[in-house]
């Protein structure tokens, strides 16, 4: 990188941090996000960030604990403006997505305020598609000055996308019609998937019931899903990892009409990492669609993941 001094990133959202390793630029990192997680190797860095909530609970106790703060006009997470000083950072890589999954954009540009020293250059993420996380890698090597470097890895996931896409496609074709799909990204209340989660079922040539692909996750109602009855129900909760979830999925399966649906009947309840995966809009959605052809066409189709990032569900 030709540059007179080496940059200093904070990642302040979990799906940088990857793209930021994914660039080659993970050595240039010198604080995170409580939530950045991956790779291993970013936990030993300083947490810049905390939420103003206890995370710890049900999906409905950190439901309403979120509200109470929106509600109040207050940001859910803080940001810690004199450890950021302290790093002196180049970079800060936030988001303004969702003020309610990440420290938002608003956040750091009040913190960085005290910022007198370095002075960073702010980097605001918005992806609310596929393509917008092709933007978004664009971004970041912008930003480092490496915009070849973006473009490379850009083109080596979408290579990848287009394989196992084309492998789904092509069984889903065999197939008389396409096989239905539900996911619900929050138990409690109940929330179907936006954002690129659509985008996925289609890649792999199945049919989206819920959510609308580019627009945020909107709220849903059981018996929404009982009069859709879909052939493949996943259950992938922002923020939530599989043990987690499997903690309140009596919540789904105890609901009304729950055992008649087509998707119990035929085994085709899944529960997937929300957190390390399929909300987490960097490079690893490519291992999300990979994960998303094998709940949806378990019998042509095994990349790995099965008992790592989703399992089966039946109930106890």
């Amino acid at each position: 990188m030709a540059k007179e001094t080496a940059p200093r990133i904070v990642s302040l959202i979990a799906s940088s941090t990857e793209i930021i390793h994914a660039l080659d630029m993970g050595k240039y990192m010198v604080g995170r996000s409580h939530e950045c997680d991956f790779p291993l190797s970013v936990k030993s860095l300083p947490v810049c960030t905390g939420p103003k909530f206890n995370v710890d609970g049900s999906s409905y106790e950190i439901d309403q604990r979120v509200k109470a703060i929106v509600q109040e006009s207050l940001s859910v997470y803080k940001v810690f403006a004199d450890k950021l000083n302290e790093l002196a950072p180049t970079h800060i890589i936030t988001q303004a997505q969702c003020e309610v999954c990440a420290v938002s954009l608003k956040d750091v540009e009040v913190a960085v305020c005290d910022l007198i020293t370095s002075q960073p250059h702010i980097v605001s993420l918005q992806p609310d598609c596929m393509e917008d996380v092709w933007t978004d890698i664009r971004k970041v090597g912008n930003a480092l000055e490496i915009p070849e470097k973006a473009e490379v890895v850009i083109s080596g996931l979408k290579q990848r996308i287009s394989e196992v896409s084309e492998k789904a496609q092509a069984v889903s074709k065999q197939e008389e019609r396409k096989r239905t799909v539900a996911i619900i990204e929050w138990i409690d209340p109940l929330m179907a998937a936006g954002n690129w989660m659509p985008e996925l079922v289609d890649l792999v040539g199945g049919e989206n019931l819920f959510g609308v692909a580019g627009k945020h996750s909107p709220w849903m109602q059981w018996d929404d899903v009982v009069q859709k009855d879909p052939d493949v129900l996943i259950v992938t909760p922002c923020g939530f990892d599989n043990e987690r979830t499997l903690q309140e999925m009596h919540l789904i399966s105890g609901k009304p009409g729950y055992e008649n649906l087509k998707a119990v009947k035929s085994k085709h309840v899944y529960v997937a990492d929300g957190n390390q995966y399929f909300n987490r809009p960097g490079p690893r959605l490519v291992e999300s669609l990979e994960m998303m052809a094998e709940m949806i066409y378990p019998e042509s189709f095994d990349y790995g993941h099965k008992g790592t990032g989703w399992i089966e569900f039946s109930c106890p």
